[in-house]
């Protein structure tokens, strides 16, 4: 007999070479139904394959990341084997899971096409094929009968895979007809899935290098119920209308222009109003939070970044270095900021007694992408972090950290983001060479965030090697009002940069120390966070965000000057908005001021300049009455009292 805990910290006994489906069943039937994969120590693995054992077991269903993964590396497989059936002679590269669906990719041969008219016949053909529930089955199998199979097919990608594999660790997968080189794992059988869709096609060199041939990347997603197909699809249709670019030049936020260069992004003033309105928030906040404001230059000199490491990491993702007359003399465009905080920690002498030390800063940073991963504001080439850098004392790490994390909190709650996880994003123990640092400090980093997350009651995910080069950290995975997933705010902690930079403070003992760094971005890019923000609210952004707060709609030219008079008062009291005094019709003013998606819309005639009052509408509810200015700007200040929890 093994052992099984259970997530619930529950033990049960079962038989050595007990399976996922097994433990399922002696739950529950419904259970044994629906689950699609079992996470063993750690590890996802088929439901059928032996637990041998004690171990630590988690049963996987559509509700769990890791059991759609699963599905969808399954469907994948179905994909092929329909495209195989479809197209003879094509050949694989790669059909790995994605964060909504799957995509493979393929070679159709030469002068063959692939293109949206055929969506609908393979997925047809994917369908008929799952309605077989044929059964996915795992073989281990020799490297050398591995490369005899796939010379024998001719498939040149497989044999390519091949030559990165070691004996003892290659597996099949068969379902039906079709047979795929894949370490899995995947769902019992393909009757699982119930709906399919084509979404996308594109082209994508064999391994990321443009060298290589240019494969067909088709991208597809399924689903165990044709009901969550069609909903998802109508969140797509939504996601369309929430575009960030789409918005973002009808709200007139920003721009980009081809003679200034691709992925740098134009802040046009109502844009400029929303960006600065954030960074103000954030140092109000960082004020309050002990942090000191520091400016760095946008260049820096490349031994800079030898010293941090950057260099040897990211020089080739670099824009090029800038070269002087001065022989021997390169700069490069900042990628980070944090190195140099750190040459601003060493201007002078530091003593325990004014640890912790807290530098904040917008800083603007360069890094080359390609052209084809440019996105909106998204993915850009210079974008601006709301960085800060602390520096303390090994024993007050844990606090540091915590403090940060109440920050993140506050920036989500104050920007409508309820629905986020804590990533826990840990180095590769099986990879530790892509990292820099010893193992003690690591350990001890690793462990300063996995028990700060413990005491603020986060829900956290733990993800192997998704840290930073340098240091662990923690990632705040927010899912938006169309329930898709970010990355937004990061907290990171680094005991590597003080020693490369040979930071020290005095101690207690009189004696040199080394401090502790945390990187933390609340916002992370404040492109990028404008962005998800534009997205997930649809433009309506957060009452005390919006460029534009209020719209104030005259009836007739004369009443222009009460206008300006309600205008003025609401500035004086820091309430953003604008005097619509165009020679249209009320009713257009008030259409065009919902299209742009202002707050309030204060109308003023006759009676309300005989009254000193303002009739006041609001965006997407309509009117709410009339007003003294003094009762509206108490309003108004009330609300955004409320938002900021102030």
């Amino acid at each position: 007999m093994i052992n099984i805990t259970l997530p619930d910290g529950s033990v049960r006994q079962y038989p050595k070479g007990v399976t996922g489906l097994e433990i399922a069943t002696s739950i529950s039937e419904g259970l044994a139904r629906n689950v699609l994969a079992v996470k063993v120590n750690g590890s996802v693995w088929d439901l059928s394959r032996p637990i041998e054992e004690d171990a630590s077991v988690q049963l996987l269903t559509w509700n769990d990341d890791l059991g759609k993964n699963t599905f969808w590396h399954s469907s994948a497989h179905l994909l092929a084997e329909a495209l195989e059936e479809l197209y003879p002679g094509i050949k694989f590269g790669i059909g790995p899971p994605v964060e909504n669906g799957f995509y493979y990719d393929v070679d159709l041969g030469e002068g063959k096409t692939f293109s949206q008219d055929d969506f609908a016949k393979v997925e047809q053909k994917m369908l008929e094929l799952a309605r077989a529930k044929n059964e996915y089955k795992r073989q281990e199998v020799s490297k050398a009968d591995a490369i005899q199979y796939f010379t024998e097919k001719g498939d040149q990608y497989k044999l390519d895979l091949l030559q990165d594999l070691e004996e003892g660790t290659i597996t099949f997968y068969t379902q039906g007809n079709f047979v795929d080189l894949c370490r899995g794992p995947h769902i019992p059988n393909t009757g699982f899935i119930k709906a399919a869709k084509l979404m996308n096609v594109a082209g994508a060199y064999w391994r990321g290098d443009e060298k290589s041939k240019q494969l067909t990347r088709i991208y597809a997603i399924t689903f165990p119920k044709q009901k969550e197909l069609t909903e998802y699809l109508e969140r797509l249709e939504e996601a369309k209308k929430r575009d960030h670019r789409k918005l973002g030049k009808e709200l007139e936020l920003f721009a980009f222009s081809e003679k200034v260069g691709m992925g740098l992004p134009l802040w046009l003033p109502k844009g400029t109003l929303l960006r600065e309105r954030l960074e103000q928030f954030m140092r109000k906040a960082q004020v309050k939070a002990g942090y000191q404001p520091v400016v760095t230059p946008h260049i820096g000199s490349k031994e800079l970044y030898v010293t941090s490491g950057h260099y040897e990491k990211y020089g080739a993702d670099s824009f090029q270095p800038i070269k002087t007359p001065n022989e021997n003399e390169e700069f490069l465009l900042k990628p980070m900021n944090c190195p140099h905080h750190c040459e601003i920690y060493k201007t002078r002498p530091r003593s325990y007694k004014e640890l912790p030390v807290r530098f904040a800063e917008f800083g603007t940073v360069y890094r080359y992408e390609q052209s084809g991963e440019l996105h909106g504001l998204t993915r850009v080439r210079g974008f601006t972090q709301d960085d800060a850098h602390i520096f303390c004392r090994p024993d007050q790490v844990k606090e540091e950290f915590i403090k940060v994390i109440d920050l993140v909190l506050y920036v989500f709650k104050a920007l409508g983001f309820e629905d986020y996880t804590a990533q826990v994003s840990l180095r590769d123990p099986e990879n530790k060479a892509k990292y820099i640092g010893s193992d003690e400090n690591w350990e001890k980093a690793e462990s300063a965030i996995i028990e700060a997350a413990a005491e603020k009651g986060l829900t956290t995910v733990t993800e192997l090697g998704e840290a930073a080069f340098y240091g662990p950290k923690l990632d705040f995975m927010v899912r938006d009002a169309l329930g898709r997933k970010w990355q937004l705010g990061t907290i990171q902690v680094d005991y590597n940069l003080p020693e490369r930079f040979q930071l020290e403070y005095i101690g207690a003992d009189n004696a040199k120390h080394r401090p502790v760094m945390i990187h933390r971005a609340p916002f992370g890019s404040l492109e990028r966070f404008v962005a998800v923000l534009i997205e997930h609210c649809g433009g309506n952004f957060p009452l005390w965000l919006s460029p534009e707060q209020f719209a104030i709609l005259p009836i007739s030219e004369k009443y222009q000057d009460f206008a300006q008079q309600v205008y003025d008062q609401l500035q004086q009291n820091d309430i953003r908005g604008f005097v619509d005094n165009r020679d249209e019709k009320i009713g257009r003013k008030i259409r065009d001021a919902e299209v742009s998606k202002v707050p309030y819309m204060l109308i003023v005639g006759e009676k309300e300049q005989e009254n000193g009052v303002v009739s006041v509408r609001k965006h997407g509810e309509g009117d709410l009455g009339t007003m003294t200015v003094d009762e509206f700007i108490a309003t108004f200040q009330s609300k955004i009292a409320e938002m900021l929890n102030n």
